[in-house]
């Protein structure tokens, strides 16, 4: 009974939110007035005021790619230089050097394009660097998968129009009335919590009990991080970031150390990319449009859910052949597969954490991926693959479901011999061709970047298991980071020349050749004619269509990845057996 209300309330919390908040979410980018206006309405021109913006600009598809190109470069270069020389700045009291020179470009580049990589511990950085650079990259990252969402939903909406809306609007409103009040709001919960909000160094205390090391030495005391986590996990959560302010991310005991703290950062994985389905509904006219995508969304998730959950709790064959391992639950233990996972969580929180963080590309964890069942291994890895749509990124998860939703109805339509419309424009061939590259930006830059780094000489020296397991690992660090997650599986020793480059580049493509492509499509389609609705337009809001486009996302991640997850976790799974 404990396990089935903790699944409802970490299912049904943030999807009930959802509907609420993705109708104020609507309301703020439309800029019509919300509760909020009247305390943060002059923020928000104040800040259009001090950085130049007019609020008024309404920008072709080109000019609001170029801005998102330039806020991304420039915030690259920055974060590149405060993790260079953090050693020579001020905030650092545990005195951390800057990092090397390609870890830093991996670091930048992470954060820049919201997948959160860290091939560094968390403690390696500075609390200036923490603040003032990841934190600040959080907001930045998802307030522009949230623009670049809107912009396309204008795109939709509007009738022989040339432009989209302002980028530089787009992404105000974005932080300030969304962003910013729930990172407020989230943050302060967390800290009531025990999640440490401190500039302080890192303190020394007494063990309850003295520790007796192997060789005879007496530790007595232990040393306790601090920082200003609160603030930077509230974020991370909301914006689907994962970037942990510590190294265990979410399973340790400062980022999250109560169930209540894991209620609310769980939650928050799915809050807003579940809210944006219902902002699509409401921005289009047409609320069943936006239901369908969810449900849509929905079901893949619970599928993926349903998969691990069983798959946890029935353990694997060795454990079984051990007869080391009771894997039939108890009043006094858990059962099933705890390996890697922290006793005060158990199965049930660590498998719905490690469905939502894929699923969700937030890429923070609360237990050891890599010590999840081959079977959960594998559906964490397609979660990735089938390019995070399934409710995805803050913004792109639904812009990429958005460019399956064009893919299926041209599909469809040359399946009944008629001219594909979505919305009421009509789908012609330029609008395939970058729905296309939406899709198979990731396939290709995961199985291509993959593919290299299985060559690398020094590939099998970095993972710490050999056979199918490591080429799991590898294929999930290039999964991972070219879905922009950026949750690790462990065992590959990512620091180094080759890895921090290769997956540097894997992240920048896989996050601004979609973004390149969603915004052409958004173009293209805002300067065409409606289409009137007749008996031969498809529905695409129906049962129909959301099996369908299941149908596709499925079709395209299982004709992808199929070779390649053969090779890993399916594998790993009939050696198991």
């Amino acid at each position: 009974m404990e396990r089935m209300l903790e699944l409802l309330l970490c299912i049904g919390l943030p999807l009930g939110l959802a509907v609420p908040l993705g109708f104020y979410i609507e309301k703020v980018m439309a800029g019509r007035p919300v509760f909020l206006t009247r305390l943060l309405g002059p923020v928000e021109r104040g800040i259009y005021s001090l950085l130049g913006i007019d609020a008024d600009e309404d920008m072709s598809w080109k000019k609001y790619l170029a801005a998102v190109l330039c806020l991304s470069a420039f915030g690259a270069l920055l974060l590149f230089a405060l993790l260079l020389l953090q050693g020579l700045l001020p905030l650092n009291p545990e005195n951390r050097p800057g990092l090397d020179w390609t870890l830093a470009l991996n670091g930048a580049v992470s954060f820049v394009t919201n997948t959160n990589w860290q091939a560094y511990q968390g403690e390696h950085l500075s609390y200036l660097v923490q603040a003032l650079g990841l934190t600040v990259q959080n907001f930045l990252s998802a307030g522009t998968g949230m623009a670049v969402a809107f912009a396309l939903f204008r795109g939709f909406v509007r009738r022989e129009a040339k432009a989209i809306g302002s980028f530089w609007v787009d992404l105000t409103r974005g932080i300030v009335y969304v962003l910013l009040p729930l990172s407020l709001v989230l943050a302060v919960a967390l800290g009531s919590q025990g999640v440490v909000q401190s500039f302080s160094a890192y303190q020394q205390v007494p063990l309850a009990e003295s520790q007796v090391l192997e060789d005879g030495s007496v530790v007595t005391r232990e040393i306790v991080p601090l920082g200003p986590a609160a603030s930077q996990i509230a974020i991370k959560q909301l914006g689907t970031n994962g970037g942990g302010f510590f190294g265990a991310n979410s399973a340790h005991p400062l980022e999250n150390p109560t169930p209540f703290s894991n209620l609310l950062e769980l939650m928050s994985i799915l809050l807003l990319p579940a809210a944006l389905c219902f902002s699509f509904g409401r921005a289009v006219a047409d609320l069943r449009q936006g239901r369908a995508i969810f449900i849509a969304m929905l079901l893949a998730l619970l599928l993926g859910l349903g998969v691990i959950l069983a798959s946890e709790q029935a353990g694997t064959a060795v454990l079984a052949q051990s007869g080391q391992v009771e894997l039939a639950a108890t009043a006094d233990q858990a059962g099933g597969n705890m390996e890697g996972k922290e006793t005060r969580f158990g199965i049930v929180s660590s498998s719905i954490w490690g469905e939502f963080t894929t699923a969700a590309s937030s890429g923070s964890t609360n237990s050891s991926l890599d010590s999840f069942t081959p079977l959960s291994g594998l559906v964490l890895l397609l979660n990735m693959q089938l390019g995070e749509v399934i409710f995805g990124g803050v913004g792109s998860g639904l812009y990429g479901m958005l460019a399956f939703a064009v893919l299926t109805v041209f599909i469809a339509g040359l399946m009944v011999g008629r001219t594909p419309e979505y919305l009421g424009k009509k789908i012609e061939p330029y609008e395939m061709k970058m729905a296309v590259l939406v899709c198979l930006a990731g396939p290709v830059t995961i199985l291509a970047g993959s593919a290299i780094a299985a060559c690398w000489p020094g590939a099998a020296g970095s993972l710490a298991n050999s056979g199918a397991h490591g080429f799991s690992e590898l294929l999930y660090a290039y999964s991972s980071c070219g879905a922009n997650n950026g949750s690790a599986f462990g065992g590959l020793a990512a620091d180094q020349g080759f890895f921090n480059v290769s997956l540097a580049l894997v992240m920048a493509i896989s996050r601004f050749v979609p973004i390149a492509a969603v915004l052409a499509i958004a173009g293209h389609m805002a300067g065409k004619k409606h289409m009137a609705v007749t008996e031969g337009t498809l529905r695409t809001d129906n049962g129909v269509f959301i099996g369908l486009l299941l149908l596709v996302v499925l079709l395209v991640g299982a004709l992808s990845f199929f070779p390649a997850l053969a090779l890993g976790p399916v594998a790993e799974f009939l050696q198991a057996a």
